[in-house]
């Protein structure tokens, strides 16, 4: 299934697939400002002779066309790094831009899609279809994939491949389980209004403060209660403003937080629930409530085919003890608005190796990778796409 050429180019080219990767970690680019990034990209691209356009505000969406017809198959890597300071010291290629830095590994993932890109151009007439290739940025802010297929990046696309580099995964391993990988990932905002007065006389006033509190407190039962346990999902408040002074009783309180589950009708009970829970503690206690909830990302769900094709390709490519079997996360991921309307499936590639100091947790200021991970990653990325393309039907 897997082709050996492939296999040969991505060897052939690691050094350059690192080199490019550190040059990226090194100059970090935050949502929607990947202006360099995009422009590197651009660079590889010509350098291999595949055509793209730059998507706006950056981004860029290229396609290797193939010597036969057939299908297209896209392969997704994302480029923005967060706003996090970076602390790694010994680190020749430390972010040189304070309180910036690629703290999620989407400078690998761009390498390694550059290179698959270079592996995949060689055996351009060999291919029974076509290979589109998305940059996306802003996925740290669930936006990029949004506005990447408005442009067109799955315009035509018949199946869609994406992956993380994962520090929870040991180095060397690969997972891709049939079904919920990365949760939906919605945000909350709930207004309490009260009324205020002077902390010495409360039967005057409706505490803002004993709302938001009472409302915290009996949130959690939606998963608990109303939520099958067969269906993980997590309710949290993250954030509580409420009050003005130590003797003042509040008469507004906001809070903030968010909603993760793995499927869209545990989704919209959640949702229906929280409204309810507001609008009735609220009034039991005089006050009114507004809940502003905003959809994030949907829920990551690979295809089985798809997946099984890819845990196919891992076994054929590296070997039967390569493939791992990854718990779903609860984090979001707005590869699933790819995968909306299109079959396709989203990888995992460990690189967590505490010899190498690469187990720290994503978003973390000590974050790194494994850099020999990126060698299996960027095949990954090729042969699927070879391997998807050579089927007689899929």
């Amino acid at each position: 299934m897997t082709n050996s050429t492939i296999t040969a180019s991505i060897i052939k080219h690691q050094d350059e697939m690192i080199a490019f990767r550190r040059d990226l970690h090194a100059h970090p680019e935050l949502p929607w400002e990947e202006i360099r990034t995009t422009q590197k990209v651009a660079e590889a691209l010509d350098a291999i002779g595949i055509p793209y356009k730059l998507t706006k505000p950056t981004g860029v969406i290229a396609e290797i066309k193939g010597g036969k017809s057939g299908k297209t198959v896209a392969l997704r890597a994302d480029m923005d790094a967060l706003p996090v300071q970076e602390l790694n010291e010994n680190l020749s290629y430390k972010s040189q831009t304070a309180g910036k830095m690629h703290a999620c590994g989407h400078d690998s993932h761009t390498a390694m899609l550059i290179t698959a890109a270079k592996a995949l151009y060689e055996v351009r007439d060999q291919l029974r279809g076509n290979v589109r290739l998305i940059f996306q940025p802003a996925e740290e802010i669930a936006q990029g994939a949004l506005e990447m297929v408005k442009q067109g990046a799955v315009d035509g696309v018949d199946n869609v491949f994406g992956m993380h580099i994962w520090s929870i995964t040991p180095s060397g391993k690969i997972s891709c389980n049939v079904g919920s990988s990365f949760a939906s990932a919605d945000l909350l905002k709930v207004s309490f209004k009260g009324r205020g007065g002077h902390g010495s006389m409360p039967e005057a006033c409706i505490d803002a403060a004993v709302v938001a509190s009472s409302f915290v407190m009996n949130l959690q039962a939606i998963v608990s209660r109303e939520t099958s346990p067969l269906e993980p999902a997590v309710v949290t408040i993250g954030k509580m403003d409420v009050g003005t002074r130590f003797n003042v009783i509040a008469e507004n309180a906001v809070l903030d937080g968010t909603v993760r589950c793995f499927n869209v009708p545990t989704r919209e009970r959640i949702k229906a629930a929280i409204e309810r829970y507001a609008e009735h503690t609220a009034a039991v206690y005089g006050a009114t409530a507004k809940v502003e909830y905003t959809y994030g990302t949907l829920p990551v769900i690979n295809e089985e085919r798809s997946a099984l094709l890819a845990q196919s390709v891992v076994r054929d490519a590296f070997g039967d003890n390569t493939l791992y079997v990854e718990k779903p996360t609860t984090g979001g991921e707005d590869f699933s608005y790819y995968m909306e309307n299109i079959p396709g499936c989203f990888a995992l590639v460990g690189s967590g190796n505490p010899e190498k100091g690469t187990d720290w947790a994503h978003h973390h200021g000590c974050f790194n990778i494994d850099e020999d991970s990126m060698v299996k990653g960027a095949e990954l990325y090729a042969q699927y796409a070879w391997s998807y393309l050579q089927q007689d039907q899929f």
